[in-house]
């Protein structure tokens, strides 16, 4: 389904790394974008250790850095997001976007148009993560 002038609709949370959650601060860390018209499911991300360090100097990088990897593979679909990367990307997405209490936390669904959802993540990304 496209719009427009080969417009394609697309939705994107963005992930927040929530040191801890006992405080309520988070630094944003990364964007997921799902557009069901290219079939696109992505992850892009950014991990500044001095923002994260700033609210938690004992945050665990490493955890961060997989449940990164973890959406990542659900993302791709690979092995790395284990039963909930098997789904179809729409699915996947919804799974993505779902509150769970990690370390890494969906903000709300968002949504625009564009005619290159590969290059509306890299805007996104630059925008509200880096």
């Amino acid at each position: 389904m496209t719009t427009l002038a080969g417009q394609h609709p697309y939705q994107y949370v963005v992930l927040r790394c929530v040191p801890r959650a006992d405080r309520e601060e988070f630094v944003n860390v990364g964007v997921v974008l799902y557009c069901e018209s290219t079939g696109l499911l992505r992850l892009g991300h950014l991990v500044v250790e001095e923002r994260l360090r700033a609210l938690d100097p004992g945050v665990d990088l490493a955890q961060v850095r997989a449940a990164l990897d973890f959406v990542d593979g659900v993302c791709a679909g690979d092995a790395r997001g284990g039963a909930a990367a098997q789904r179809p990307a729409g699915q996947r997405f919804g799974f993505l976007r779902a509150p769970r209490s990690t370390v890494i936390r969906p903000g709300p669904v968002h949504g625009g148009v564009t005619a290159d959802p590969e290059r509306e993540l890299e805007w996104l990304l630059e925008r509200l993560v880096g």
